[in-house]
């Protein structure tokens, strides 16, 4: 179990909206695969986890101030909590 894979929880107006349903949105490192997140969750949080999906955000172009750039790429992923267990996001990471 690696406690950096998780990097910070995503906190958005569709996050949040998705907490009722037990989902919560999470970004990881680029290199973690489903087996890894869901130990480290299960451990960090002390839930059950049903379910992983992964999101790949990839760069994309970007101006700035004049500046062009790109923004970085991601990779996000969406936990599926059993019936029962809930993450106060606004605690730990």
């Amino acid at each position: 179990m690696d406690l950096n894979l998780l990097k910070k929880p995503v906190i958005t107006e569709k996050s949040t909206a998705n907490a009722q349903f037990n989902k919560y949105i999470f970004e990881v490192r680029n290199d973690a695969n489903k087996i890894n997140i869901k130990k480290t969750i299960e451990e960090i949080y002390k839930v059950k986890v049903q379910k992983l999906n992964t999101l790949n955000v990839k760069s994309k172009p970007k101006v700035f101030k004049g500046q062009r750039g790109t923004r970085s790429e991601s990779k996000r992923i969406i936990v599926t909590l059993k019936e029962g267990n809930t993450i106060d996001m606004s605690g730990k990471i």
